[in-house]
């Protein structure tokens, strides 16, 4: 039976994505593990497998076709011991071909019914699995009809033989028939349409303006912070940090650094909010409808200015990290989301959030909770400024920052103890390596 390789869900955010180009033509012979397509999501570019293995039939998406929707099929794969016949009046989407009409004339093909829920695949007396399935399943002396299958319609692949335990074939999952594509020409013009039906009310008048659809990032943007902006009681707490130490000792260790490896401010920044998350654990943590979750480990996510929007690689254990560890792998992360290639375990989670608009001479500004994390922390440029010490006037490079706190989560004066410990390390940079 005909085999649809469906769009994936490559995040959890991901309702759509953009199928940039094939990386087969029909025809083509795969196997499992073998590369298919590039798929463009909301956030990075990734490289899907195939799961099973057989023929190309048929590509139902060509590549570059935007706004996809999960679960839609894209293409059609034929098992080895199937031609091109099978696939007369099959209809993609539905779990069976299409029945063929009784007289010459033509008749608009019946909707095929949605699959129910089943133990295991099965057509007739025949149960639905891969060939590689199939042979797995011999060779380790599976009886097939005991294995639920996690493919299309409820067929037998790979994972499901590997994975198998005699206690899974009680679970049986209910199979639901995949949605077919939508219309990309009347998404966008529904776009469009809105979107100068919006301004007109607002008095700008037709014509005056370009329209641009919005694209799969700049949704999840609008769509994830209009959320945390509405959902979420935050208040701001602002303080002013003196820098001059610790652009001495950045200077210090990047004279000594190893070639290839320059620790930044920002570098610094993260690793003294991971130790300052560790000193008072209370603020790392997020709100959820069932409790407070406290983090074990400081996953600092940093905000990444790309093309159409921002993107938040994380430093995984942070805490743990030295300031060139931290600096390789912020310049790695860094690059790889400018070039949309970021796997999303790499840019998904984490307990705490940077913004950092000093480079851009931006001297103070608050950023929007990121939901799930409890804080994000807003970092201003330094700048010379007139300072009182031991009751003398004194000029020192300062920096004001401002920590933007979920209130359900971090109070004021836990927000306080945070920022209190975040800058005894950024003016006392010493301690950082303790």
């Amino acid at each position: 039976m005909p085999i649809e390789i469906l769009m994936p869900a490559l995040s959890p955010t991901m309702e759509e994505g953009t199928l940039s180009k094939w990386l087969v033509k029909e025809g083509d012979t795969v196997s499992s593990g073998d590369l298919l397509a590039e798929i463009e999501t909301d956030k990075a570019t990734m490289e899907i497998e195939a799961v099973e293995e057989g023929t190309i039939a048929k590509i139902l998406v060509s590549g570059g076709t935007d706004g996809v929707k999960v679960n839609a099929p894209i293409a059609i794969l034929l098992e080895d011991d199937e031609d091109a016949s099978v696939l007369d009046g099959y209809t993609a989407g539905g779990s069976a071909p299409a029945p063929q009409a009784a007289s010459p004339s033509v008749e608009a093909p019946k909707p095929a019914p949605a699959p129910q829920a089943a133990p295991q695949a099965t057509s007739g007396d025949r149960i639905k699995a891969s060939p590689l399935a199939k042979r797995l399943a011999k060779e380790a002396g599976i009886d097939l009809a005991s294995v639920t299958g996690s493919g299309p319609d409820g067929r037998i692949v790979k994972a499901d033989i590997v994975g198998f335990t005699p206690s899974a074939a009680a679970a049986p999952a209910a199979r639901t028939a995949a949605p077919a594509p939508t219309s990309q020409t009347t998404e966008v013009g529904a776009v469009r349409s809105g979107g100068a039906d919006y301004l007109a009310k607002l008095g700008v008048a037709a014509g005056t303006y370009d329209l641009e659809p919005l694209d799969g990032m700049r949704k999840v943007i609008a769509k994830r912070l209009s959320a945390s902006n509405n959902n979420v009681p935050d208040f701001p707490l602002i303080v002013d940090c003196e820098i001059d130490a610790l652009l001495g000792m950045r200077k210090e260790l990047n004279a000594q650094a190893p070639e290839g490896v320059k620790v930044s401010v920002n570098d610094m920044i993260i690793r003294a909010a991971a130790l300052a998350l560790k000193a008072v654990p209370a603020a790392n943590a997020s709100f959820t409808p069932d409790g407070i979750a406290y983090h074990k480990n400081a996953d600092v996510a940093v905000a990444v200015a790309i093309d159409g929007g921002l993107i938040t690689p994380i430093v995984r254990h942070a805490e743990n990290k030295g300031l060139s560890t931290i600096s390789v792998e912020m310049k790695d992360l860094a690059a790889r989301a400018r070039d949309k290639k970021l796997k999303p375990q790499e840019y998904q989670g984490g307990t705490f959030s940077i913004s950092n608009l000093g480079m851009m001479g931006i001297k103070s500004f608050g950023s929007i909770v990121n939901e799930p994390h409890g804080m994000i922390l807003s970092i201003g440029a330094g700048a010379p400024t007139p300072v009182v010490k031991d009751g003398e006037l004194a000029i020192a490079t300062v920096m004001t920052v401002t920590l933007t706190c979920d209130h359900r989560v971090v109070d004021g004066a836990l927000g306080a103890e945070w920022l209190g410990v975040f800058k005894r390390y950024v003016q006392s940079p010493i301690t950082m390596m303790l």
